[in-house]
Order: structure tokens, then C-alpha cells, then sequence
């Protein structure tokens, strides 16, 4: 290069310091991942019950991703300001209108098709974009503050 040629410019990439997990799986690292998951998530804020209920939501998308969506998917959990995301993606061949429409909890005595009902029922918001490249669900979790959690009584 000489004095009168400017250096290419570079990319600069920012690093999404709230990422807390970034991996794909198959069925051999789902119990794996769902503990991952759940010292992730305690570690962020979310306790108790909305914990236990964050990380089943989780762990019904992860299965739907190993049955349905060929054998293996990509999890992504980060924090996003006062919420956890959580985004679970397949190469499956999607999912049908009719079952995306359907919000209807299934009945007591059906063996499948709980999944999609329990994480939408379980986390504060559910995001689903499918398509015949596979299908990429995004749940959220808000997360309290101590102060906010402790109640009315405190003062």
C-alpha cells in the first residue's frame, strides 16, 4: 500500500454483551441445555414459579425442535433490557396456519401438541415465523426488580 491509498474499511461488529447462550443441539444436549437454561435465567432475576415456568416453555420448544424440526435447532437466550428472550429455530418443514391459529388448550387425554399451548401460556410473550425453511419461536419473560417483587407491604 502506498501513502496515497486509503486502508479498506473495516466492519466493526458490535458484541451483544447480554447474550447468554448461543448453541445448536440435538436430542443427545436437551437435558444439557434446559439446565444451562435455568442457571442462566436465575442468574439474570427470574425465580420460583416464573422460573420453573420460563424454563418448561423453553424446554417444550427445544423438543418441538428435535421431533418435528429435523432432529436438531439452534437456541438464543439474552437479556433485552427488564426481559429475558429466549429463540428456539428448526429446519423442519414449518408449521401449519390452522395449528398456529389454534389457542385452544388441548384436551386432557391428547398425547402431542402441547408444546406451542404451554410456551405460549408460560412465558409474557410468544413470536412464531415459520415457513418451509423452518420455524423460528421467540418467548420473552419480564424480569422484576427485588424492590418491585418484595410488594405493597415494604413500604
Amino acid at each position: 500500500m502506498t501513502n496515497g491509498e486509503l486502508p479498506a474499511p473495516r466492519t466493526v461488529v458490535s458484541i451483544d454483551t447480554s447474550l447468554l447462550i448461543a448453541e445448536t443441539f440435538d436430542q443427545a444436549q436437551v437435558t444439557e441445555l434446559r439446565h444451562s437454561v435455568t442457571s442462566c435465567a436465575h442468574a439474570v432475576g427470574l425465580a420460583g414459579q416464573r422460573l420453573d415456568d420460563f424454563v418448561l416453555a423453553i424446554n417444550e420448544l427445544i423438543t418441538n425442535a428435535v421431533r418435528h424440526g429435523g432432529g436438531q435447532g439452534r437456541l438464543r437466550l439474552w437479556r433485552r433490557n427488564d426481559e429475558l428472550v429466549c429463540e428456539v429455530a428448526d429446519h423442519g418443514p414449518g408449521i401449519s396456519e390452522r395449528r398456529l391459529r389454534d389457542r385452544d388448550r388441548p384436551a386432557p387425554e391428547t398425547a402431542g401438541g402441547w408444546g406451542l399451548w404451554l410456551a405460549r401460556e408460560l412465558s409474557d410473550t410468544m413470536e412464531v415465523e415459520t415457513g418451509d425453511a423452518g420455524t423460528v419461536v421467540r418467548i420473552t419473560a419480564a424480569l422484576t426488580t427485588r424492590q418491585a417483587a418484595a410488594g405493597p407491604l415494604d413500604g
